[in-house]
């Protein structure tokens, strides 16, 4: 069994300071977060930018400013987002690509999401994957529906996407695919095999997800993106903190955690 890969999901498009107070916003503040997980065992960052507002942004700038701030601390793997908020253009949510980072997302369907809609016509899906193929960046293939994965695999006939692929699960979204534990197995079991895969549990769904598939063979993303809290009731006090619980009960399982060269291995990822 490879060993873990954990990747922190710190700030998201929806959350607010109102909801979490400690979450990360300015170039610096995600930097920070960024190396504190690395300390507690990350090896990736899924990278959402904030304005100078707080508000969600995909301008190349704000990501540049963030990787470049990241770099100066440690070498874990930048991966930013190009789903943005459901309100971005796609062009809009594009912009990151412009940078050439290692590894970024590609969400690979529309589905509901709480009151809005993340609308990703085969349009949009096709010109992101033609983009990360050009540019040579590694596609974290996000999966918010079971279809999703179908569409994803007739990428990989259209040459646009090379096997193997990662896919993250990203369950327990309000509006697509439940995060209970059966649904995860369904995915895992609906990929190729030789495929690496993530799950992103939302909020109560984060930790069970992430327990289940350390044994499974799979890798896990935390962070206040996904899940605010430690447990029911008790705010998480940081993006570590709840990095540092996942690379705990690893070890009690006896898995090791993946270094950033090491994730990068075994996604295949050339630095």
């Amino acid at each position: 069994m490879n060993k873990l890969i954990i990747t922190a999901a710190l700030t998201g498009a929806e959350v607010t300071r109102e909801q979490q107070p400690a979450l990360p916003i300015t170039p610096g503040e995600i930097a920070q977060a960024a190396y504190d997980c690395y300390e507690a065992g990350a090896s990736v960052v899924h990278v959402h930018a904030r304005d100078m507002d707080g508000k969600p942004t995909q301008r190349k700038e704000a990501y540049a400013e963030i990787r470049e701030r990241i770099a100066e601390k440690c070498n874990i793997i930048f991966q930013p987002s190009t789903g943005g908020a459901v309100w971005h253009t796609a062009q809009e949510r594009g912009g990151p690509l412009e940078l050439d980072p290692e590894m970024a997302t590609l969400s690979t369907g529309t589905c509901n999401f709480g009151d809005d809609v993340f609308f990703n016509s085969q349009e949009i899906i096709e010109h992101f994957a033609r983009e990360m193929l050009s540019r040579k960046i590694k596609p974290e293939i996000e999966i918010f529906e079971r279809g999703m994965i179908e569409n994803a695999l007739r990428l990989v006939k259209k040459g646009l996407l090379v096997p193997p692929v990662h896919f993250d699960f990203v369950l327990g979204v309000p509006g697509a695919c439940p995060g209970n534990i059966e649904d995860l197995l369904h995915m895992v079991r609906s990929i190729p095999q030789g495929s690496t895969w993530t799950v992103a549990g939302i909020g109560r769904y984060e930790l069970p997800l992430a327990v289940h598939a350390i044994p499974m063979g799979g890798h896990v993303r935390v962070g206040f993106e996904d899940n605010i809290y430690y447990r029911k009731g008790e705010l998480a006090t940081s993006n570590a903190q709840l990095v540092e619980r996942i690379a705990r009960i690893a070890r009690e399982y006896g898995r090791e955690i993946a270094s950033p060269d090491e994730a990068r291995a075994i996604l295949g990822i050339s630095n």
